[in-house]
């Protein structure tokens, strides 16, 4: 005011820095000199609701929990079922909870028995898959029953053929996954034909799946174009092809049934110790 004789900074100049803290706190000084801005989503592709695209690749898999019942209020195993889109590969896994601790060894274990490379998988609406697997990971959209039907058909011709609905205590989660890794898993991919669907269009526009044509997942796996390319190290077509060749398919399903009466035997012997 002195310097330049600007006269309306006279009132200004014997205001007390207090006071001016305290007209900050009114609210026509927060109005006229405050800006705020809404923080602005970000999308991210993790547990994004849409159906996975893996434009005949293989490496996506649909996966999903089979609850093997409650007794007294005391929850069974869980059987962790992963199957591959395209090929139909299928890696079945067992927890004895359905939590972080406990799921993360299994899916490891699992993925490790896909002889391709993983790029994503497919889950529905539970919390138990968070993926930290580093790839691609969607979820089921709501009221889609058919974005998981692949896994959720595997789980009852599969899962509930072989191993049925009784209760199963969770204590028993390691064996069965022995039985899984050694057995079942293997009859499943090198020997057990599953039917490839075909989509037809009819003349009304409507489509449909027939099926023409039935074959193991390793046979699927080897009619893929440029199928070497998403193999983990390691691993050849012509390995698996002479493993599948060590026993016939009828042979496999008879090993396997009769691992499967020793698993069962074990834990009927063991319930009743």
């Amino acid at each position: 005011m002195h310097e330049y004789g600007d006269q309306q900074y006279e009132r200004l100049a014997r205001l007390s820095s207090s006071h001016i803290y305290n007209l900050r706190k009114s609210r026509l000084y927060r109005a006229t000199k405050f800006c705020y801005e809404k923080t602005k989503a970000t999308k991210v592709s993790i547990g994004e609701r849409r159906c996975p695209t893996p434009e005949g690749r293989p490496g996506y898999l649909r996966i999903d929990t089979v609850h093997q019942g409650d007794m007294d209020g005391v929850k069974g195993v869980y059987h962790i079922n992963a199957v591959d889109e395209v090929t139909q590969w299928q890696v079945v896994g067992a927890a004895a909870h359905i939590s972080e601790a406990w799921l993360m060894p299994v899916l490891e274990a699992m993925l490790e028995q896909f002889p391709f490379r993983i790029l994503g998988f497919h889950s529905d609406n539970g919390s138990e898959f968070v993926n930290q697997l580093l790839v691609e990971q969607t979820k089921s959209r709501p009221r889609r029953s058919t974005d998981n039907g692949l896994v959720e058909s595997k789980n009852g011709a599969v899962i509930r053929k072989h191993i049925g609905y009784g209760y199963i205590a969770s204590e028993h989660a390691e064996v069965m996954q022995d039985f899984y890794e050694q057995s079942f898993n293997p009859y499943l991919n090198l020997h057990r034909p599953c039917g490839v669907p075909e989509i037809v269009t009819d003349d009304n526009g409507k489509q449909r799946r027939i099926y023409r044509w039935y074959a193991t997942p390793l046979e699927i796996l080897r009619q893929l174009p440029d199928v070497a390319r998403y193999m983990n190290a390691g691993q050849t077509l012509d390995g698996l092809q002479r493993r599948a060749s060590q026993m016939s398919d009828t042979e496999a399903a008879r090993r396997m049934q009769k691992d499967k009466q020793l698993l069962f035997t074990g834990m009927q012997e063991k319930r009743t110790a």
